[in-house]
């Protein structure tokens, strides 16, 4: 499945964005929530973020593969996810990162998962293919 590949590279976004959290936790010896602490604040977010879209996409990307979307279509979703998703991480890595990044990033996962809401209602009703 193609899914595989997408869902590697994202597993490898999760891992460093957990990484940042644990660095900044150790770094300003945080061990439970933020305690106030913007940096710290900032870089759960961003990883709760992910963790709160990206599952999601990639379920649903998986079971639209499974259902016989096109090889490219699966490529070109699979793209657009993870660079929605690397566009939200830049626009939200620090206080002073571009908010247009963080809001393109949304704005393009959110295009793919309503892309694949269609996808799938479409194959439910019509018949996978």
């Amino acid at each position: 499945m193609i899914v595989g590949f997408y869902m590697a590279i994202c597993t490898v976004g999760l891992i460093y964005l957990s990484m940042r959290v644990i660095g900044v936790r150790r770094a300003r010896r945080v061990s439970v929530g933020h305690q106030g602490d913007a940096a710290l604040e900032r870089a759960m977010r961003a990883q709760a973020n992910f963790t709160e879209y990206v599952p999601l996409a990639l379920l649903m990307l998986a079971l639209a593969e499974a259902q016989g979307l096109p090889a490219w279509t699966v490529h070109l979703l699979g793209m657009g996810l993870v660079a929605s998703r690397a566009a939200h991480f830049l626009g939200f890595r620090g206080e002073a990162a571009p908010m247009q990044l963080r809001v393109g990033g949304m704005v393009g996962t959110f295009g793919v998962l309503a892309g694949l809401a269609v996808v799938l209602v479409v194959q439910a009703v019509f018949g996978a293919r």
